[in-house]
């Protein structure tokens, strides 16, 4: 234990003195660059003068930026938020000005404006920088969370005795998957919950039905029935148009029809929570749930613990921005050698898919996490989260590829992440994890027959194709036909 906190002694000293060192590395650029900024000594323009002046420079503004900013935020809370972003520069620009003019030795200066500029630089810098070294440090992350749930502890009346229940749906993750990753060693979390004699959990197989998809297994289990969902997408005829489970206006009309089918709002009526899901369960707080965003913005869909809320704070911002284009790169690395040594099934992973790959797996899991750590420290009686992380990357890859286990490890890690928020929540909670389908590898019918299954109907039925469908054996067969 006391060699555990040395290290994050050690760690929070090496993540200090590199912030330290790139702001002052910044300082020294925006020096040279801009003509009203100027670093300067009186014995002199000695190199090591001026590397000196803005090392304690830049140091005087990253401890006043830690003393007085967050005293400046709890006196700005009722500014209006657009001239609360204006003001935000023009302080960063006071804070550095000051700065320098508490350092000791030299006649450094700055225009205000230009103060404004290189304040904004610099504290962008070292937040990137410090995000950078923190990006994988979930101690950090959870101690700030605790800090927020003494604050909460505090302010709000103390939580019920009862225990509420935290669902956390891993989207796609079969049976054999997540144990196959239990004994590699990927998700030692949810090894430790089901083995050894402290195993708080239990391991249960279940089947879907004929729809083996998320929208028919979370319509069912948020609000109790999935009647006429036959597939993930189908047409129909009395309405005349495709109904699509993960477009908003299917999700809302697909919640409509199991609300009135059922007379019950949905599991998470009574002070639930739902987040990240295809439907809301009848909770009262949502965030990024597709059934509620074709509408109006108000009072009833609003969630404070949200998307907009998450990104109001810097550090989460940076934090999930690094993430996020650390993934494109890595996406686009995997792709590259699957293509490379010519890995079978594949499917086309170009275009727009780096960018939705590391939103489903950085930007909707750390939103969602965070909210569900929110939930629970507010001491909501049931959060029902889904981390599509999984199946999105295996749709792709294939749900046993190295790409797809390494995204279970990361999810293994939000699960740590919520498990040790429960220790400072109001009251007990229950974590069950659950899944919604498997997935079993497989190729495209493109793929494996060389033309689209709406080319070889339009083939059939003598109407025109592409020229490269009608070379293919599949087509002259539906031509015969």
């Amino acid at each position: 234990m006391r060699g555990g906190r040395w290290r994050r002694i050690a760690r929070q000293i090496g993540r200090s003195v590199a912030v330290w060192a790139v702001s002052t590395v910044t300082m020294l650029v925006l020096a040279g660059i801009l003509p009203d900024f100027q670093l300067q000594s009186p014995d002199g323009d000695s190199a090591t003068d001026i590397a000196v002046t803005a090392a304690l420079g830049a140091g005087a503004f990253g401890v006043l930026s830690a003393v007085f900013w967050p005293l400046l935020v709890r006196l700005l809370l009722l500014v209006p938020a657009l001239v609360l972003g204006l003001l935000v520069f023009v302080l960063n620009g006071v804070l550095l000005s000051v700065a320098l003019r508490l350092v000791p030795s030299g006649d450094s200066e700055a225009a205000p404006e230009t103060a404004v500029i290189v304040a904004a630089v610099m504290s962008a810098v070292a937040s990137a920088t410090g995000a950078a070294l923190a990006v994988r440090d979930d101690d950090a992350y959870r101690r700030r969370l605790y800090r927020l749930a003494d604050r909460r502890r505090r302010t709000l009346p103390p939580g019920p005795s009862s225990p509420g229940t935290v669902f956390v749906q891993l989207d796609g993750v079969g049976h054999d998957v997540l144990l196959a990753a239990v004994d590699k060693g990927l998700m030692p979390t949810v090894a430790r919950w089901l083995g050894g004699p402290r195993a708080s959990h239990r391991l249960t197989r279940w089947h879907t039905d004929w729809s083996s998809q998320t929208g028919a297994s979370q319509l069912g289990i948020l609000h109790g029935s999935n009647f006429d969902v036959p597939a993930f997408r189908w047409y129909e005829k009395a309405g005349r148009e495709v109904m699509v489970c993960n477009r908003p206006t299917s999700a809302a009309e697909l919640q409509r029809r199991a609300v009135d089918r059922t007379g019950d709002p949905g599991l998470l009526a009574a002070d639930g929570a739902s987040r990240g899901n295809l439907f809301s369960g009848g909770a009262d707080e949502q965030a990024l749930v597709l059934s509620i965003a074709t509408r109006r913005r108000s009072r009833e869909n609003r969630s404070r613990a949200g998307y907009f809320a998450y990104f109001s704070d810097p550090a989460n911002a940076v934090r999930t921005a690094l993430s996020f284009v650390a993934e494109v790169g890595r996406e686009i690395g995997q792709s590259t050698r699957a293509r490379a040594r010519k890995v079978r099934p594949r499917v086309g992973r170009g275009g727009l898919y780096p960018l939705i790959r590391a939103f489903a797996t950085v930007v909707e899991r750390d939103v969602v996490v965070a909210a569900v750590m929110g939930d629970m420290l507010a001491g909501r009686t049931a959060v029902y989260a889904d981390l599509v992380a999984y199946d999105e990357v295996a749709h792709h890859s294939g749900p046993h590829s190295g790409d797809a286990e390494k995204v279970l490890a990361r999810l293994d890690r939000s699960l740590a992440l919520i498990e040790n928020v429960a220790e400072h929540a109001p009251r007990p909670y229950r974590i069950v994890v659950l899944s919604d389908h498997g997935q079993s590898p497989g190729e495209t019918f493109r793929s494996r027959y060389g033309l689209g299954l709406g080319d070889l109907a339009r083939a059939g039925c003598g109407l025109p194709v592409p020229r490269r469908a009608r070379r293919t054996h599949s087509g002259a067969e539906a031509r015969a036909a």
